[in-house]
């Protein structure tokens, strides 16, 4: 029933869109010097960073362009500060709340959200989340002419222009593709390739006053500039993604140990647990089974936890947000994968200073691993356990890989 209703839906939107569509296709090329780009991403923290590197992109190549991001609320912090954003829109897209709602709210949402967007008058839309139909169908009842996403159902005939989607790609790799499209459709020319860390860095900044919280909370816990810092961020949005509490608190033992013998002339690793104040049952948990000193903090703005992360010496976690954000800071990172593959959703950065412990587990009712499902019932996750099924041994082999690259405390 859920699926035919979509199906009238989508082609009622096809129908009320039509003239608009029409209308806009005929407007001639070239657009002024300053088109006006609107990006939409409904995504949470991870993948906001993974798109920043397309911002600072479409910038260098089209300077007096402006650029309006359409993003939810749980992600906007990341890119609010960005200098290459002039306009910030903050909506609360349907399916990316982790609520029930009404089957009709994603379609009464839609024709609201468009008639925001007609007064905005864009030049071109870039729809970046590949199977995002509702921002494609948005972009095509707002009559905005130059319409870019990936060929996906039911999505791909709302778009203008629609790439091929190639999978398994890096999510960054995959937006920047879109915005080169979206540049040739407006007469400029696409974006250098090959698409690398080093030429589309991913940029999430804490400012001074966020560094300097940072220093002064580290200060009262007795931990100077001196002393290097790994940061555990050990949980994550989905159940299935989580580690053993017990393997981090062991794992926090042996990194400061493995610390204490390559670092000789450093002062003695000290363990920060981070994660949201829903957390803190499971960060002292961990604490709790660890013989080494650790620091708990739950109660971080995005921006601190940046600070925080470009301090630290070395960051390890599960395939969550903050260890994009760590990579965005330069800070090495070893992150554990399970259901998600990492070959899209990896760290934009160095391999050699980003190492992936990607669990080989495949769980019995899954048909691959990894499987690229997260939505398990609390009935349905002792029989997912690949995350769970990676050693505190395999972790620490990776913690060897990059201690060449850990950052040296002051």
């Amino acid at each position: 029933m859920k699926s035919l209703l979509r199906t009238l839906v989508l082609l009622l939107v096809r129908l009320i869109g039509f003239p608009g569509a029409r209308a806009a296709a005929k407007k001639p090329l070239p657009v002024s010097d300053a088109p006006r780009i609107l990006l939409i991403r409904p995504d949470h923290l991870g993948d906001m960073v993974l798109t920043t590197p397309v911002l600072n992109a479409l910038k260098q190549r089209v300077a007096n362009a402006h650029i309006t991001m359409m993003v939810g609320p749980w992600a906007s912090e990341i890119v609010a500060r960005h200098p290459a954003i002039d306009r910030l829109l903050v909506y609360p897209f349907p399916g990316f709340r982790r609520a029930s709602q009404n089957p009709f709210s994603p379609y009464i949402l839609l024709l609201s959200a468009a008639r925001q967007l007609r007064r905005g008058h864009y030049d071109l839309a870039i729809n970046l989340r590949p199977d995002f139909w509702w921002g494609a169908a948005l972009i095509y009842l707002a009559g905005i002419p130059r319409r870019v996403g990936y060929a996906l159902p039911p999505g791909a005939a709302f778009l203008s222009h629609s790439l091929p989607f190639q999978s398994p790609e890096l999510a960054s790799v995959s937006c920047q593709r879109l915005a080169s499209a979206g540049l040739q459709t407006l007469g400029y020319a696409p974006l250098s390739e090959p698409y690398t860390p080093e030429r589309y860095p991913a940029v999430f900044q804490p400012d001074e006053e966020e560094r300097l919280q940072v220093a002064k909370r580290l200060q009262r816990a007795g931990i100077d500039e001196h002393t290097p810092v790994i940061v555990i961020h050990a949980g994550t949005g989905g159940a299935v993604k989580l580690w053993r509490n017990e393997a981090w608190a062991r794992c926090a033992d042996d990194v400061v140990k493995l610390f204490s013998a390559c670092l000789t002339n450093a002062a003695p690793a000290r363990i920060i647990l981070t994660g949201s104040k829903s957390e803190q049952p499971m960060l002292e948990e961990v604490a709790g089974g660890m013989t080494a000193p650790a620091l708990t903090i739950s109660d971080m703005t995005v921006g601190q936890l940046a600070a925080l992360l470009d301090r630290a010496s070395l960051v390890l976690g599960v395939d969550n947000g903050p260890l994009h954000v760590a990579v965005a800071q330069g800070t090495p990172t070893v992150g554990i994968f399970g259901p998600t593959d990492p070959r899209v959703f990896g760290p934009w950065g160095n391999p050699e200073r980003h190492r992936v412990v990607a669990s080989t587990h495949r769980c019995a009712t899954c048909p691959a691993i990894p499987c690229g499902r997260l939505d398990f019932t609390p009935e349905e996750l002792p029989q997912h356990p690949c995350v769970r099924l990676v050693t505190v041994r395999e972790v620490l082999e990776a913690v060897e890989q990059v201690l060449p690259y850990v950052k040296r405390a002051i």
